[in-house]
């Protein structure tokens, strides 16, 4: 039996223990509750992302669809320096626009490539119209614009979504279709077999449901190592929550959302006419460079390129690395 002045410390110290364990544990809490609110300072962003500099000047080609009137934004860089007579189309992913393939055109046009970087309709300062989108009629869109500049050739370059469009672009379009080049692609696989359907209105609600918190998680998660700079697109992302036009944003979501379900383009890869590169990071989950080797295989003329230790925004999170592959690849 413990003398009782030795049971009494130990009680006592067990309690402090205890509190300690529980104090810590509401603290780190209360720092969770922290990060998933964000800064006081942050206002609306508007959904045509006017407040957000583009790293060059934007033009716009206008076209109707559906009797509506649209304009598409894009870019169209020149070479500087000495031309290689090249062009190189970038088509961005579902949770970005153009603006974030600054550092890929600084790249490209310092060693001569024209680079042309279209706002997908429904997209970054292109028009936003409710309505029924389709990989084919982008794939159409951006070939209209390339004919419109006068462009019969071009490498075509598609980051996530971005690369289910450059892989239908390049399955429509193989005289235009240089070369294919697919960054960190989703929908290497028919989604449909991978989870259930859900109605439109049903993404749409939970795209209205979006909190900070949300899209702070979906960010990080492109990310081997997260970077204060990548912040940027959480405040532009949470941004749209706060403006008044989100609804019809996030219906126009909805919309790209269904489009990336129920329209595959994996059955597409064998019949490609064109040579391919897989030039993407290995950490975007974890199957994904098993599924990216296997993309690989099914393309008749593709090469395969990770990179060690990056996630799915490569030409952001390991840029030197990126453009050194790609630029040395294109060039061979």
């Amino acid at each position: 039996m413990l003398p009782q002045t030795l049971f009494q410390k130990t009680t006592v110290n067990s309690i402090i223990h205890h509190f300690c364990i529980v104090f810590a544990v509401l603290w780190l809490f209360h720092g969770s509750l922290i990060a998933q609110q964000a800064p006081d300072e942050w206002e609306a962003v508007s959904i045509s992302v006017e407040e957000i500099d583009y790293p060059h000047p934007v033009s716009f080609y206008d076209f109707a669809i559906l009797g509506k009137d649209v304009r598409m934004a894009y870019m169209d860089i020149p070479p500087n320096g000495s031309p290689n007579g090249r062009t190189v189309v970038l088509l961005h992913g579902l949770n970005f626009f153009g603006e974030y393939w600054a550092g890929t055109i600084e790249a490209l046009t310092e060693v001569g490539y024209r680079v042309i970087v279209p706002d997908q309709i429904g997209f970054g300062r292109s028009s936003k119209p409710v309505i029924p989108y389709s990989f084919q009629k982008k794939a159409a869109n951006t070939k209209a614009l390339l004919d419109e500049l006068g462009v019969s050739r071009a490498v075509i370059l598609g980051h996530s979504m971005g690369g289910m469009l450059a892989t239908r672009f390049a399955y429509s379009y193989p005289e235009t279709t240089e070369k294919l080049v697919l960054v960190n692609m989703i929908g290497k696989q028919d989604f449909r077999l991978l989870r259930g359907w859900q109605s439109t209105q049903e993404i749409y609600q939970s795209e209205m449901n979006r909190t900070y918190g949300d899209i702070l998680q979906q960010q990080q998660n492109y990310y081997v190592e997260w970077k204060p700079e990548y912040e940027k697109y959480v405040r532009i992302h949470y941004g749209w929550l706060q403006s008044a036009d989100w609804p019809q944003m996030a219906m126009v979501r909805a919309l790209n959302r269904q489009m990336v379900y129920s329209q595959p383009v994996a059955l597409e890869f064998a019949h490609l006419q064109v040579p391919a590169l897989i030039l993407s990071g290995r950490e975007d989950g974890p199957d994904f460079a098993e599924n990216a080797r296997n993309t690989a295989e099914a393309i008749p003329d593709a090469e395969l390129i990770l990179l060690e230790n990056v996630g799915h925004n490569p030409h952001l999170e390991a840029p030197a690395r990126f453009h050194r592959k790609l630029i040395k690849n294109l060039d061979e």
